[in-house]
């Protein structure tokens, strides 16, 4: 929510005020009489700031009630030169704080040890002393102390500090040598009113998984490593915010990739390895165990499911809606988001939210997060502020037009968690600004509100500790009361809240320049196109459609943020994977051909290493020079091809020769719709009409005619003269024989004597000579058998 201005809560009474005020000069009496005795030259004032430095390491309770004792532990650390003699830890109590930036101004100087001072120290007994402070040397402390020991007075948030007092040889007197200042939430009663407090409890990881897959029916998922595995295992980040969250009552928002990615680790995945492999993966049982416990956190909470992968609406707003295609991918990773948690947590989420990143909105990123379904934006009030001069913190629920709801997040609440909270003292100090923020909202008007906390997408194992303290106290505490997003979101809308989006030009330039460029969107559309025109060759389209649809809509995450090479990498590697797929099915490359008579057949070679068959493929064979060579009648021929899985097929096509000559023929494949599938592969065909096998050939026939018709002559020659010998014709057994039997006709030599003597001197028969006919294509023989896998599959 926007930013409230400052507002006078319920005050003291003048008499308890003015109680408060002469017992503080009395206090203050004796120390001052004893500085005005000190020289000039050491004035009143505390040491330099960075002196002795106090962490502040736990405070508990957080914000205590009646009866309570509060403990505060920490250390303290000499920074100077010299020792410290004298010195004690003390506590302090401000004064009631009435404003939220009352809170922030105290916060920004909280270890400036010459501010405005945080009150006097409670009762010198509850103080811990030491007789010196060695430099660099840190000494830790813990002082307990009954609540009621510490004079606080009406409900509200009071200043609270830490002291380290001591005096050095150069600075021989009593003062304060470091100070770190914090907050006291005191609310020891049920409130009259309540805030209503959604908190949103975000799963959300970066992109583990890419678009490679193992071969066979499981398609094992390749991972880009193995990060994903410590952030699920024991410690890790995301196995930390499910063990605290399952407890808190929060909304989870989660991005369906991640749940995706670990159910797909569960089931057995792998890691690439330095020779270009991959080996398996050893962290399913972690995966199953993880999965396990969420299904049962989220039972009975409400679950908002982010489009897949958690698109980034502002760089899609910017940059994106310009380039073709690119609000087709947020309306898939929307409409798989659902089926996703579904599958995977047996629980129907809600799909209604989109979440600019850091909630900073626009007009083109409203129009851009509304556009795929989402009636409803998770903003920030340091985006959409206030500009009414609102003296309080409105409700969250904004109707911003055209049936859209901004929800809009406090940012001194969102923020609270941020920067390194790995160390206790910087956690303890973010929880107590936290409650302190959140019991100052609530003091602010006895109307009831709603109140939305949008963290980081993705905190640190530290900063969801923090976070946990927090809301387990804001649970346990007296001034509010827990709310779903969707409840947040339909509650009464405050009618003097803001409702104007800002101006494009009001983005902030820090957010600007972490955006994916259009260069980025380009690439993403030309992956998909190249996706588009692989599928349509594949029997089983989903083996490829889902792994790369799903690490496209990765390719515009959110996560990318700030991490520029690492998104840039990871959009290479998924088009990459792609052209090495789709040049599994490619042409053979073809080398000169010898075309010799004027028809023959020319064979293309088409290979397909996938596993899978490819179909609704055409080669088409294409002639440069049709006036000397056509292909099947004309300049080009076409002919369907089907190829199943590991194979490779021959494909035939039919040419006339007109002319001799060398002319450069061109093979391209084509999907049915008529787009070219992969490159062309060209090669010259050398047509010669006659050659000299054909010569060889035609001579061979004639010599034989010649022979034969000279035996014809010899025999024909031979039995005139036996005739005239013997004065009559006669045959064996008294039987007539023509002059020219059957057995003698010229040209059709008889089965009795009209043999060729081969080199024997045996005699064979004398077949009729064939007719001449085109060869066959002067070219090597292509291979039809199976070519090997190779492991590649479309994955």
């Amino acid at each position: 929510m926007a930013e409230a201005a400052d507002y006078q809560g319920t005050s003291a009474s003048p008499a308890r005020r003015w109680l408060r005020r002469t017992a503080a000069l009395l206090a203050g009496a004796p120390l001052l009489a004893g500085l005005l005795q000190l020289p000039a030259a050491h004035p009143a004032q505390a040491a330099s700031s960075d002196a002795v430095s106090v962490a502040l390491d736990s405070l508990t309770p957080s914000a205590p009630t009646d009866g309570d004792t509060l403990t505060v532990s920490g250390t303290v650390t000499n920074h100077g030169k010299q020792t410290v003699t004298g010195a004690h830890v003390g506590l302090r109590v401000g004064p009631l704080l009435n404003t939220r930036s009352a809170i922030d101004a105290i916060s920004r100087h909280s270890a400036d040890a010459s501010a405005a001072g945080t009150g006097s120290e409670v009762d010198a007994k509850y103080t811990e002393k030491f007789s010196q402070l060695v430099p660099g040397v840190a000494e830790h402390f813990s002082i307990s102390v009954p609540v009621d020991k510490l004079d606080l007075g009406e409900d509200g948030v009071y200043e609270f500090g830490v002291s380290l007092s001591g005096q050095t040889r150069a600075q021989p007197w009593d003062q304060v040598l470091g100070i770190q200042r914090t907050f006291l939430p005191w609310q020891p009663s049920d409130a009259d009113t309540k805030t209503r407090t959604t908190y949103l409890w975000p799963l959300i990881s970066t992109a583990h998984m890419t678009a490679r897959t193992g071969a066979g029916e499981l398609q094992t998922p390749v991972f880009v490593n193995d990060e994903l595995a410590k952030e699920i295992g024991p410690g890790g980040r995301l196995a930390q915010m499910l063990e605290l969250g399952k407890d808190l009552d929060v909304t989870w928002v989660i991005d369906p990739d991640l749940l995706a990615s670990v159910d797909a680790m569960a089931g057995g995945y792998r890691l690439p390895a330095d020779n270009g492999t991959t080996t398996p993966g050893t962290h399913q049982a972690v995966a199953k165990q993880w999965l396990a416990e969420l299904q049962k956190a989220v039972v009975g909470k409400e679950v908002v499911a982010l489009p897949y992968a958690d698109p980034d609406l502002a760089s899609l707003a910017h940059h994106g809606t310009s380039v073709t295609g690119s609000l087709s991918h947020l309306k898939d990773a929307t409409d798989v988001a659902a089926i996703t948690v579904k599958t995977v947590l047996h629980v129907t989420p809600n799909t209604d939210f989109a979440w600019p990143a850091e909630g900073a909105v626009d007009p083109s990123i409203m129009k851009v997060a509304t556009s795929a379904g989402a009636d409803r934006v998770i903003a920030r009030s340091d985006s959409l502020q206030e500009t009414s001069g609102l003296s309080y913190t409105p409700s969250a629920a904004r109707p911003v037009g055209g049936g859209t709801t901004a929800v809009v997040a406090d940012a001194r609440l969102s923020t609270a968690f941020e920067g390194d909270l790995a160390k206790a003292d910087a956690a303890t100090l973010a929880v107590q600004e936290f409650l302190a923020q959140s019991l100052e909202v609530n003091a602010q008007t006895d109307q009831q509100r709603s109140v939305v906390v949008a963290p980081q997408r993705m905190p640190s194992a530290g900063q969801a500790q923090a976070m946990a303290t927090a809301l387990r106290t804001l649970q346990d505490g007296t001034w509010s009361q827990a709310q779903s997003l969707t409840a947040a979101a339909k509650a009464k809308p405050d009618p003097n809240a803001t409702t104007r989006i800002p101006s494009t030009s009001a983005y902030p330039p820090s957010l600007r320049r972490q955006e994916l460029p259009r260069a980025a969107f380009e690439q993403i559309a030309g992956t998909q196109d190249k996706l588009d025109n692989f599928k349509v060759v594949l029997t089983d389209q989903s083996r490829v459609v889902t792994p790369f649809g799903r690490a496209i809509n990765r390719e515009t995450s959110t996560s990318w943020r700030g991490r520029a090479t690492q998104g840039d990498s990871f959009r290479d590697d998924v088009k990459s994977w792609l052209d090495d797929l789709a040049d599994q099915v490619k042409l053979i490359d073809k080398s000169e051909t010898k075309l010799s008579g004027r028809s023959a057949t020319i064979p293309v070679t088409v290979q397909n290493n996938l596993v899978q068959p490819v179909s609704h493929l055409v080669l088409r064979l294409t002639s440069t020079m049709p006036t000397r060579l056509k292909i099947g009648g004309k300049a080009y021929d076409e002919q369907p091809v089907d190829v199943s899985g590991g194979h490779s097929q021959s494909v035939k096509f039919t040419t006339s020769a007109n002319a001799n000559g060398r002319v450069t023929v061109f093979a391209q494949l084509y999907t049915e719709d008529g787009q070219e599938y992969g490159g062309p592969v060209s090669f010259d065909v050398k047509v010669t009409e006659v050659t000299p096998t054909v010569m060889l050939v035609i001579g061979g026939g004639v010599l034989l005619l010649v022979l034969a018709g000279f035996r014809m002559y010899t025999q024909r020659k031979r039995a005139a003269a036996r005739r005239g010998e013997d004065g009559t014709d006669s045959t064996e057994g008294g039987t007539d024989t023509p002059e020219d039997g059957p057995g003698d006709e010229p040209g059709n030599p008889g089965t009795g004597g009209d043999r060729l003597p081969d080199e024997s001197g045996a005699s064979s028969e004398a077949e009729d000579p064939e007719q001449p006919s085109d060869p066959a294509p002067d070219t090597a023989p292509e291979s039809t058998d199976p070519s090997g896998t190779g492991e590649r599959v479309d994955r």
